[in-house]
């Protein structure tokens, strides 16, 4: 997708119910809420590895199976949003791979926020 068509699909607001509205504003809430924990969750995975194999410190290993869950609910959240403001599959895979690079999350997830509030006249 290009620059211009993001933008030109972001500014046209798509009339939806208002229940319908109020469906998409909560799984945008929980798709938001989720990315920032994945996105935490992540960031302290790469410390974690940073700190065994650097420093040869091996006292996190949590750390990597509550990333695993945190971003299996990531995954559940972001599809159920993509289904309800029905994007595209290019769309669905960007937004479910940034749970696996650091600091991409966070970044999608504002773009995300950003066009699904322009489309759906979500405050």
């Amino acid at each position: 997708m290009t620059n211009s068509e993001s933008t030109a699909s972001a500014t046209t607001t798509r009339e939806v119910s208002d229940s319908e509205r109020s469906k998409i504003k909560g799984a945008l809430t929980r798709y938001r809420v989720m990315a920032w924990i994945t996105g935490i969750w992540l960031l302290l995975l790469c410390l974690e590895l940073i700190l065994k194999y650097a420093a040869g410190i091996d006292s996190l290993d949590f750390v990597p199976i509550v990333h695993g869950w945190v971003y299996f609910i990531y995954l559940i959240m972001a599809i159920d949003l993509g289904i309800r403001v029905r994007w595209p599959l290019a769309k669905f895979i960007y937004t479910l791979i940034a749970g696996t690079i650091p600091f991409l999350s966070f970044y999608v997830e504002h773009i995300r926020t950003k066009e699904i509030k322009a489309q759906y006249g979500i405050e």
